[in-house]
């Protein structure tokens, strides 16, 4: 009855169409009242939610990616990627996924990387021979890159969700492979249907003008080799990288590029603001609904109705994948990761699945439900930047569900790509 009253207000308060955050911390405080706790205890949950050092990794990546994003990063890194696979058949489809490969690197959101780029390279492919919805549906899926490669928010989140028990470190290491996996399978894909529809092949771009635009480029690339190699030396932590990502963008804008101007600095920050603003409210009021759960035994349930259907790892990781899957369909990712990681966790580690391997499982997953209408907001955005109908844009996305879902498997069922480079370098 418990679990009713929690996830049913919940669920009922969305269904009024009430904010994801709001929902939360509503069905929490009523959780609260139903178990007959004091609501100052909801309201302190709340505060400590939010105030966690590793925190403040989300507004410096999420700045440090903004700026990159408005001041001529993303036109550089499609000039670098068309410079290196451009010239091949059916190359600007694998231009688009480099070019989100190395801008996932730097923004860490998928979002921010479908604006990005497919600004850039869905009219130019069109203007190539390719079909719109096509260059839309290479743009979209291939930024679910950004969810994987380092520094990605959502790894970040995933470890406050897991209670701070997984390394932020540990999770931006185990994002590399698979992210590249991705890329790699993706880019396959694209060859595919470029040998059987007879996409053109792109020009070779001259030696001194191929040097040009891999030394412009070079600038934004070296943020990825700051982070990483900052973390892994021990030169600072993977929340400092994030501040130390935010003053190097910061100066390869506006003194090296100097595309971006400085009155429009402030208005840039704003923008970042309000995004956080709602970030940190749902981290929030997440924590305290997390509190509820945990005193209601949720979790503990969950758990004990899930093994007692099956013991065995690959049928228990499969259900986890179909529900994964379906809930990403309907909500958003950082709430979903922030609801779903205290419930499932207690699961996947009964079975012996690692916390960091689990972690990628849940990326791939929930990335590909920012692609999945009813509420898909990499969609969304990339129908928007295309100017076509949802539908169209989903239609062509088929075989490139296909290639997503063969990575998801991939990712679940062999865990050293998740683990190999964390084992490797952190232990």
């Amino acid at each position: 009855m418990d679990a009713f009253i929690l996830l049913g207000s919940f669920f009922a308060l969305m269904l009024i169409r009430m904010p994801v955050a709001y929902a939360m911390g509503l069905a929490a405080l009523i959780g609260a009242w139903w178990i007959d706790i004091p609501l100052d205890a909801v309201m302190i949950q709340i505060s400590a939610g939010v105030n966690k050092f590793s925190l403040l990794a989300i507004p410096f990546f999420v700045l440090a990616g903004a700026i990159m994003a408005e001041g001529g990063m993303s036109r550089r890194l499609v000039a670098f990627a068309e410079v290196l696979v451009g010239f091949i058949r059916g190359g600007l489809s694998l231009v688009n996924i480099l070019a989100s490969t190395f801008f996932g690197a730097i923004s860490g959101s998928s979002m921010a990387d479908t604006a990005s780029v497919g600004s850039v390279l869905i009219p130019e492919m069109e203007k190539k021979g390719y079909p719109r919805d096509f260059a839309t549906a290479v743009t979209v899926s291939g930024s679910v890159q950004a969810i994987l490669i380092p520094p990605s928010h959502n790894a970040v989140i995933y470890s406050l969700a897991a209670g701070g028990s997984v390394s932020i470190a540990a999770l931006f290491l185990a994002g590399v492979l698979p992210g590249l996996l991705l890329g790699l399978t993706l880019a396959i894909m694209c060859l595919v249907i470029a040998r059987k529809r007879n996409f053109p092949a792109g020009r070779r771009i001259p030696m001194r003008e191929a040097l040009k635009i891999c030394v412009e480029a070079l600038w934004g690339l070296m943020t990825m080799v700051i982070i990483l190699g900052g973390i892994l030396s021990g030169v600072f932590t993977a929340t400092e990288s994030a501040s130390v990502a935010v003053l190097w963008a910061f100066f390869v804008t506006m003194f090296i590029y100097r595309d971006y101007k400085w009155r429009d600095l402030p208005k840039l920050v704003h923008r970042t603001v309000k995004t956080l603003t709602i970030v940190m409210i749902l981290i929030g009021f997440a924590a305290a609904f997390g509190y509820i759960m945990t005193l209601m035994m949720i979790p503990q349930q969950i758990t004990a109705a899930i093994t007692s259907l099956s013991s065995n790892p690959v049928i228990v990781l499969l259900m986890i994948n179909v529900l994964l899957l379906a809930l990403g369909t309907l909500m958003d990712m950082a709430p979903l990761i922030l609801i779903m990681t205290p419930i499932l966790m207690p699961v996947v580690t009964s079975i012996g699945v690692d916390p960091v391997h689990f972690g990628m499982i849940m990326m791939v997953n929930l990335g590909i439900g920012l692609l999945t209408p009813p509420v898909g907001g990499v969609l969304f955005v990339g129908s928007a930047v295309a100017r076509l109908p949802i539908e169209k844009v989903v239609r062509a996305m088929t075989p490139f569900f296909i290639a997503l879902l063969i990575v998801l498997g991939m990712v679940t069922f062999v865990p050293s790509l998740s683990l190999w480079l964390p084992n490797l370098l952190l232990n």
